[in-house]
């Protein structure tokens, strides 16, 4: 984690050297790499699938529309408001998912953003059905910021509600409860034995997670200014697993590697050619085998050879002596 604070300084200075389209598309990845670090809290932390991540997401992107909609909150505030509905949807919906585990936990996730999906799409008169809801505003407000109305403004409030909740995230993981999560993930009736409740730490793992997704879902209706149905449906679920994955489960950092590189690699091979989701699927299959840990697993085997070459030298020089 050293060289994450020139990351993150050179990600600030972004808006001085790239053109206004690279920043819109550098905001796209934060906002995907947040929701992708979000699943890794219930899929590399306490190893729990959810299959409808997508619905804390899209509940979090559909409140903050109706917040900036009504026009009585800044988008702060709006994203605030969403950040809390979705941790009141999380809570009743973790402690009934929890209560099973594996592929039954798996398979109510994602029965639950399904049933989120066509709620959201039915219910015309609120959501706008398929058309969604359009016309949005970054609302000043009395704790506004009205500089928010340019793309960079919107690119560094991203980036530091990014940072801020990674940060949150790894004093979460490292935290007595974050460590239990993980005691119980290694060896459930070893937790038991000490006294942890596994079901309360995975709902506090589920409730953590899904909270952290909507806060994404609140940046991608200030990003867009735009919602549709579609940021609820399970195929969304689907590529948010595939960020964390390909990232690498487990650590803060990977999903967002994965998360990156999904929407970069899309981007710049859309442009390509048409046949642009065979040669990402490709890719897929080509980091799986030679990364099986992902991508920021790599840089663990790097280190690690480096260091067992150094152990290796150390023992022939006093072997020599």
């Amino acid at each position: 984690m050293r060289y994450a604070l020139p990351v993150v300084a050179l990600l600030a200075l972004a808006p001085l050297f790239l053109p206004g389209f690279q920043v819109k598309l550098l905001t796209e990845v934060l906002i995907f790499a947040l929701l992708a670090m979000s699943l890794n809290l219930q899929i590399g932390y306490a190893r729990m699938f959810s299959f409808g991540h997508a619905a804390s997401y899209g509940i979090g992107a559909y409140v903050c529309a109706f917040a900036l909609q009504s026009g009585h909150f800044s988008f702060p505030v709006a994203v605030l408001i969403a950040t809390g509905a979705v941790f009141a949807y999380a809570i009743p919906i973790g402690w009934l998912c929890t209560r099973v585990g594996g592929v039954a936990f798996s398979m109510l996730t994602l029965a639950f953003a399904q049933l989120a999906y066509a709620v959201v799409y039915k219910w015309n008169s609120l959501t706008g059905g398929s058309d969604g809801i359009a016309g949005l505003a970054r609302n000043a407000g009395p704790l506004g910021l009205p500089a928010l109305d340019s793309n960079a403004s919107f690119y560094l409030f991203t980036l530091a509600v990014v940072v801020g909740l990674a940060l949150l995230a790894i004093g979460f993981v490292r935290s007595p409860m974050g460590t239990a999560i993980v005691a119980v993930r290694e060896n459930e009736n070893r937790a038991i034995a000490i006294g942890y409740e596994p079901r309360k730490l995975r709902l506090a793992a589920f409730v953590t997670s899904n909270t952290v997704g909507g806060v994404a879902g609140a940046l991608h209706s200030g990003f867009l200014l735009f919602v549709s149905p579609e940021i609820l449906h399970w195929m969304l679920s689907g590529h948010i697993i595939i960020a964390v994955m390909l990232g690498g489960a487990g650590s803060i950092v990977g999903p967002m590697l994965g998360a990156a590189f999904i929407i970069i690699a899309g981007h710049e091979l859309s442009a390509v050619t048409d046949s642009w989701p065979l040669v990402m699927g490709l890719l897929f299959i080509a980091v799986v085998v030679v990364a099986p840990k992902g991508l920021w697993g790599i840089k663990d085997s790097i280190v690690a050879m480096f260091a067992a070459r150094k152990a290796e030298r150390v023992g022939v020089n006093r072997a020599t002596s």
